[in-house]
């Protein structure tokens, strides 16, 4: 006859302090805080683009585990040239997309790829990474 015993659980609990448990929740509200700020939030002002004699606004954009500059100032109605310089092996940098304008630019490592758009009405037009982790807004102002 075969005879089951109680079995010991495979753990105990070990009752914690409030001021430990209050400590791990504020630390981890920080962290989350922090990840937000990171991921969404608004990192400087904007960088303005130079115009070239031709009359096109130009700027050269830094991809390395971000946008360098992210956020990019152009005037209205005129025609702009983006540049991107990969150099972060990362796939998630591999393409940038700009939704508003339907259009996806596949960025090579270690190259500079450019980006022509049309000239464009005053407004906020945000670009983003292939995995929309990586963001950059593009403000066009009168």
């Amino acid at each position: 006859m075969l005879i089951l015993a109680a079995a010991a659980p495979l753990w105990r609990t070990i009752d914690q302090p409030v001021a430990l448990k209050g400590l791990v929740a504020m630390v981890g509200l920080l962290v989350i805080a922090w990840q937000l700020w990171w991921f969404l939030g608004r990192h400087g002002g904007g960088v303005a683009a130079r115009e070239s004699e031709a009359g096109v606004q130009e700027i050269t954009i830094t991809v390395d585990g971000g946008y360098a500059p992210s956020r990019i100032q152009v005037k209205a109605g005129r025609p702009l040239r983006l540049s991107f310089h990969r150099i972060d092996p990362s796939g998630c940098v591999a393409q940038v997309i700009f939704p508003d304008f339907h259009k996806t630019l596949d960025l090579p490592l270690e190259a500079t790829t450019s980006l022509e758009l049309p000239p464009t009405e005053a407004g906020v037009y945000p670009f983003h990474c292939g995995m929309n982790m990586v963001r950059g807004v593009l403000e066009v102002v009168d």
